[in-house]
């Protein structure tokens, strides 16, 4: 079987594909508004700051999750990483906001990355205050929180594909 030469070498393609789904997760992520979304939390996301969103969030979370006062102390502690992380994401997101439009394709992937990875370290940052919470959880709470956690990104993607479908609808 004769091999067809190829103009891209894999690193190369794997190098766009990359800044493709890159760019593509940028522009769905700041095009779609979630105030349609069923999620309480999610409701006013298209207007509100981060920081106010987090806040609606954690009084959300507080509510769903039936914190105890005996819960309180642990609960302290990932609501500060829950602020502390919504203050750098915003301050990230603010300073890509703020960069000219002159801003070259490299500049802005390399911005993305900075948000992506202040996400990843918000994360390893939350996991370590909430799992003693969750530790502390009777097995009703944690039902719930199995449930809030996990199906959080469904509905985000279930909203989204609503949103798509009605521009579509609408476009066509």
């Amino acid at each position: 079987m004769k091999r067809i030469a190829s103009r891209f070498t894999y690193p190369t393609a794997l190098a766009v594909a990359a800044a493709m789904l890159l760019a593509f997760i940028v522009l769905e992520s700041a095009s779609p508004s979630l105030a349609a979304s069923s999620e309480p939390g999610l409701a006013t996301a298209g207007t509100a700051s981060k920081t106010d969103r987090v806040e609606a969030r954690i009084k959300e979370l507080h509510t769903k999750l039936k914190i105890t006062p005996a819960q309180e102390g642990l609960w302290d502690n990932v609501t500060k990483v829950m602020r502390d992380n919504a203050k750098t994401m915003e301050a990230l997101i603010k300073a890509r906001s703020e960069k000219p439009s002159t801003t070259t394709a490299v500049d802005d992937l390399k911005s993305y990355s900075e948000i992506a990875e202040a996400h990843a370290d918000g994360l390893r940052k939350f996991i370590p205050v909430f799992e003693p919470l969750y530790a502390s959880m009777s097995d009703a709470q944690k039902k719930d929180a199995d449930t809030l956690f996990q199906h959080r990104g469904r509905a985000k993607a279930k909203a989204k594909a609503k949103e798509k479908a009605k521009a579509k609808a609408k476009g066509e």
